[in-house]
């Protein structure tokens, strides 16, 4: 075990949440044990369990961090080409996926049934669809329509993405551009996609 070390609640709960990510990068869901990321931060499973009552809850709160800090990172701004911007969201995304491929796949696999890891998931593909609808100015209708079509984009992504992670029967440049294929054919019959494109 690790030298244990003072530290204030909101520092031990990072320092928790920063250990496990590593783990759950490293390993399948179901090879990280609470017992590890304990020793691993140089605590007692106790103190451990103070913060997190299970392995469900330390994973959901690290896979919310995750969320946070990727939607963080995909800000789309209205006087730039709104598919560039999505572009560079995906490739964010990607970069995630490839460093954190078994938490990715934990989440919509294992833990595929799990109430609050799928609010993560929703509330994430909401609040992209939020972000591209308000940089594409549509109103009314169309944006009732595009609203939809970039929700099932979204999950399209995600099924592909988990796909690809697992069986890696395609490269990135094949998945980006299966990505950004669908999107313009989605968005096709209700935006202007020369606007868009810039």
């Amino acid at each position: 075990m690790a030298p244990r070390s003072r530290l204030a609640p909101a520092e031990r709960r990072d320092q928790l949440l920063e250990v496990g990510a590593r783990l759950f990068a490293a390993k399948p869901y179901d090879e990280v044990l609470m017992e590890e990321v304990a020793e691993r931060a140089g605590i007692s499973r106790a103190l451990l369990y103070r913060y997190f009552p299970g392995k469900r809850e330390l994973f959901a709160a690290i896979y919310q961090q995750a969320a946070d800090r990727l939607l963080d990172q995909v800000r789309i701004d209205p006087a730039f080409p709104v598919v560039e911007q999505i572009h560079a969201g995906l490739e964010a995304h990607f970069d995630y996926f490839v460093a954190n491929r078994n938490t990715v796949l934990a989440a919509n696999r294992v833990l595929a049934g799990d109430p609050v890891i799928q609010a993560i998931i929703t509330d994430e593909l909401a609040e992209l669809r939020g972000r591209v609808l308000d940089a594409t100015g549509l109103e009314d209708s169309a944006r009732d329509m595009a609203s939809a079509a970039l929700m099932g984009w979204l999950v399209f992504v995600r099924v592909l993405c988990v796909e690809w992670l697992t069986h890696e029967a395609f490269s990135r440049t094949e998945l980006r551009e299966m990505c950004m294929g669908a999107l313009l054919g989605a968005l096709r019959p209700v935006v202007d996609l020369e606007a868009l494109l810039g």
